[in-house]
Formats: C-alpha cells, structure tokens, sequence
C-alpha cells in the first residue's frame, strides 16, 4: 500500500475548524479534495503532516499557525484614507476589498471604517489562528509529474 511522500498525489476528506469548533471548510459533506504534494493547494507545514500516512488512515491534527498561514503581522494592517475608495461604496466591516499590487490583485479585509479612515487588513483571514485539522486519506497514488517514461531504445 502506497504510503504518502513527497511527489504523491493525495485524494482526501478534509475537516478544518478553528479552536473554537467554527467550521472552515470541509469536504466530507461532498467530493474528496485532490492534490499533488508541494503544489502549494495547502500550506507546507499542513502537507509535512500527511507524509507517511496511507489510504484508509484517519488522523487529527492540532495545526500552529506557523505551520499554517502564519502569525498575524500588525505591519499588514493599513489605515487608509477614506478618499481612496468609491464614495459610494459601503465599507462594513469584514468586507473584502480587492486592491491592484504589483504581482497582481491583493484582497484585504476591512476591519473598521469611519468617515475619514479605512482600516484594512491584509493578512490572511487565518493567520494567527491555531487550527483544528481532521483528515481521511481516500487514495495515495504518484503524482503525474513524478512519473518517468521510459523510452525504447533502438
């Protein structure tokens, strides 16, 4: 039985909740999710905990936010003149607001709005979060950039 590496693809229910039992997201209500180690689909320190496991294993992880999306960086929360938006557009917190960077769109979440400033955060919605993490692998095969073809030889 193919054990979990790192060039596997890995088929998996997944479960993640926050400490306090809030749901994040999870697949077992639904098709099992599907992706090759390392593709980056989830962060590292998430992946690092799966190797070894195989089909048909259950595990429970208690996942830190350094092996997840990272502490919350206060230097990622921005004031911003109000005059920066649309006057028209309603700012309520927990808004998520798409911002052009350099490498392309940057989404940040207001977090307090008055007439003046805006208060925008642009860490991850997760980071500083300790995370709860319940997964069942389905299936463990090679990842399809790992396999070699061997070429007959003339």
């Amino acid at each position: 039985m193919a054990v979990i590496g790192t060039d596997s693809e890995v088929t998996l229910h997944f479960r993640l909740s926050l400490e306090s039992g809030e749901l994040v997201d999870s697949t077992f209500e639904r098709q099992p999710g599907t992706f090759v180690m390392g593709d980056e689909t989830l962060p590292s320190g998430i992946t690092k905990l799966l190797l070894g496991l195989k089909s048909g294993d259950k595990r429970a992880f208690v996942v830190k936010p350094e092996q997840a999306f990272g502490p919350h960086n206060e230097k990622n929360v921005q004031q911003m003149p109000r005059s920066q938006f649309d006057a028209d557009q309603e700012l309520a917190d927990g808004l998520v607001v798409q911002f052009q960077g350099p490498g392309g769109t940057l989404p940040g979440i207001v977090r307090r709005a008055t007439e003046t400033v805006v208060t925008v955060d642009f860490n991850h919605p997760l980071a500083g979060r300790t995370l709860l993490f319940d997964v069942e692998i389905v299936d463990v095969g090679v990842a399809p950039q790992a396999v070699q073809i061997q070429m007959p030889r003339s």
